[in-house]
């Protein structure tokens, strides 16, 4: 429906994940409406301000396996998927975004034919090096008949924290029903919105992330498409997600008690009612004014600031916060393929983690708040002593 109002303002903001060569430091910089709105009439939180998908996602720079706690975390979903759904090697496994293959790679090890569907060309390439079969295209019907011709019909489709990316949901929705066999699943894994209000997880919007989800909306959304959602549970990634089991045989996969108790919980957090977003934003505007004064008063005293990692959210957090270059000597990050760029907007450098030793700051900023106690237990064991960490999420506070 149009019955949407605004609920947040983050923008205008760089795209988060258009990180910037020296060169390019001094040429305009495009920047887009970064603002979250609700549906009065199925409650959907999403933004309406749309950044073609071949601008965002067609050279891209986030690659799954650089973090140890995603893989681990996809592998032990491949081994509950192949043993609760009885997965054999004439199964075919697709996954919707599949990066550089990080899910992929434990169902191949398991004998499982896998395809990817991975349109950002640089990280589809990398997959095939890595012996997983992909495709660099969006998903779309068009690519399903294609996929039906040369393997036929998919056991398990995947899209793990892509769902909620996509702008034409119905064409991926309605291609997912014809390429499923009979007893085949999807699995969405998303961000959920109970989360992403309780916890004030306001840097998890960018321009990206268009679809803001809870169970109440996509159970009639997925109904019209002739898809039932027959079971739901929480995972801890990004700040809390849900994983979302969908098929379109009801015989095959009854429904689960967990769909009723996700639905009591989406009525208790009160997801349908405008007051709740209004609140929300209120809470980010406060927790904006205390991280600002953290910052002025660790900089009138002369304090070295740096952040550590430089995940997409981060480049909102920067951004919407106005914390830029003169308030972060330098981020670290793990990742090779982010290390001699510069943050979006903010122009901050992206360095290698062993910097901390040569220039070591007093204070580190953990823009990916998500692997804090991984962070600093690794920092910890590296002996870099006498440092203090600042969380800027869910409210802002020092280590």
């Amino acid at each position: 429906s149009n019955h949407l109002t605004k609920i947040l303002q983050l923008g205008p903001q760089p795209l988060a994940n258009a990180f910037l060569k020296k060169s390019q430091l001094k040429k305009p910089e495009p920047f887009y409406p970064l603002d979250v709105y609700f549906c009065k009439n199925c409650s959907l939180v999403q933004l309406t301000d749309i950044v073609a998908p071949d601008i965002l996602f067609k050279d891209y720079v986030y690659f799954s396996s650089t973090s140890p706690v995603f893989i681990s975390h996809f592998e032990e979903l491949a081994k509950k998927t192949i043993a609760r759904f009885a997965l054999t090697n004439k199964s075919l496994v697709v996954d919707i975004g599949s990066n550089d293959g990080i899910l992929l790679k434990p169902f191949r090890k398991h004998g499982i034919t896998v395809l990817g569907i991975e349109p950002a060309r640089n990280i589809a390439q990398l997959a095939r090096k890595n012996n997983i079969q992909t495709v660099s295209e969006f998903f779309s019907k068009k690519l399903v008949a294609n996929i039906k011709k040369k393997y036929g019909s998919a056991a398990i489709i995947t899209a793990t924290n892509v769902f909620a990316h996509i702008n034409d949901l119905d064409e991926v929705t309605e291609g997912v029903r014809e390429l499923l066999d009979d007893n085949g699943v999807f699995i969405i894994e998303a961000p959920y919105l109970v989360d992403f209000l309780s916890k004030n997880l306001f840097d998890s919007v960018y321009h990206e992330h268009l679809s803001y989800f809870a169970l109440s909306p996509l159970i009639p959304y997925f109904k019209n498409h002739g898809l039932t959602i027959f079971d739901v549970e929480r995972v801890s990634t990004h700040g809390g997600s849900v994983r979302i089991f969908v098929s379109k045989n009801e015989t095959a996969h009854p429904r689960s008690s967990h769909v009723q108790e996700f639905l009591k919980l989406e009525q208790k957090h009160k997801l349908n009612e405008l007051s709740t977003y209004r609140q929300f934003a209120k809470r980010i505007a406060i927790n904006k004014v205390a991280l600002k004064k953290i910052f002025a008063a660790l900089t009138k005293n002369h304090k070295k600031i740096v952040g550590y990692g430089a995940p997409a959210k981060g480049n909102t957090l920067l951004n919407y916060f106005g914390i830029s270059n003169k308030q972060l000597a330098y981020i670290v990050d793990d990742s090779v393929y982010k290390q001699g760029f510069y943050t979006p907007g903010t122009h901050i450098e992206v360095v290698s983690p062993n910097i901390l030793i040569t220039d070591p700051p007093d204070y580190i900023l953990i823009l990916a708040w998500n692997f804090a106690d991984s962070i600093i237990k690794k920092l910890a064991n590296i002996k870099i002593r006498g440092i203090k960490y600042i969380i800027p999420v869910p409210k802002p506070k020092i280590l």
